[in-house]
């Protein structure tokens, strides 16, 4: 829980679950005294404790019923709220009957996170230019207050963040060839929800030509290639200039035997 001090009306508890998960409001029994004590949701009556009787009350038909058969309180008077929604999100006080507050809280209830859905951009990649470029897009549906983000292993590449509800949220992605190392996040403060890509399925293979040499081994061809041509030449040259020893010798042993 964190605390600050809001609008005079002294240290606000927030707590913050995920929809459907049940929360506890506690507390603090040192600042009770005998008495009544009253729960508020946004100053709407929700329920009631008798400290001396240990007898509660819970008005769960109020605040347009969204509390019907959520609320309970246990032996402290702490509020418990089951099964919430993102309706039970707002400022929870509990008050004596002098009206004093003893207890501020303000909920947050997270909708639940989709697993995010990656698809190939068929539509782009048949118009790139590039025919070694894999265009893809991750998706999610119904979600608000979130960020949204592709990660390259830990490296964040690109991210957007949306606090309005979205009915559709779409984040593109262009990559070289296969390369697994990406991964489409989705996450709120509290929760977040990853999806690995697997780009076997969703993209073309690398042309044959992108696995060609490096710089190291293509300077060694070159090398390799220049000192076999200075090996050709050299034996040719060698060749002719054996030739026309042998020519000159044939013609001197003629000249010899005629005279």
């Amino acid at each position: 829980m964190e605390k600050s001090g809001v609008f005079g009306v002294g240290e606000v508890e927030s707590v913050s679950v995920t929809e459907g998960e049940s929360v506890t409001l506690n507390l603090d029994i040192t600042k009770t005294q005998e008495g009544e004590l009253i729960w508020r949701f946004e100053q709407i009556l929700i329920a009631t404790f008798n400290i001396q009787n240990n007898e509660s009350e819970c008005h769960d038909n109020t605040a347009g019923g969204r509390f019907r058969d959520r609320l309970e309180l246990d032996q402290n008077g702490s509020l418990i709220i089951t099964n919430t929604t993102t309706q039970h999100t707002g400022l929870y006080g509990v008050y004596n009957r002098s009206d004093i507050n003893i207890n501020i809280f303000s909920l947050t209830v997270y909708a639940r996170l989709p697993v995010p859905v990656i698809i190939s951009d068929s539509v782009k990649s048949s118009s790139s230019s590039s025919e070694q470029s894999c265009s893809l897009v991750c998706s999610v549906v119904n979600v608000s207050d979130v960020t949204f983000s592709w990660y390259k292993g830990n490296y964040l590449f690109s991210s957007i963040k949306m606090s309005d509800f979205n009915i559709s949220l779409s984040l593109r992605l262009e990559i070289e060839c296969l390369d697994d190392s990406y991964s489409c996040v989705i996450n709120n403060p509290i929760r977040n929800q990853t999806q690995h890509l697997n780009s076997t399925e969703l993209c073309q293979p690398c042309p044959e030509t992108l696995h060609c040499c490096g710089f190291t081994e293509a300077v060694i061809r070159l090398v390799l290639s220049a000192l076999v041509g200075v090996a050709a030449v050299a034996f040719l040259f060698y060749d002719i200039t054996s030739r026309r020893l042998q020519q000159k010798k044939s013609l001197q042993t003629s000249q010899s035997h005629t005279d």
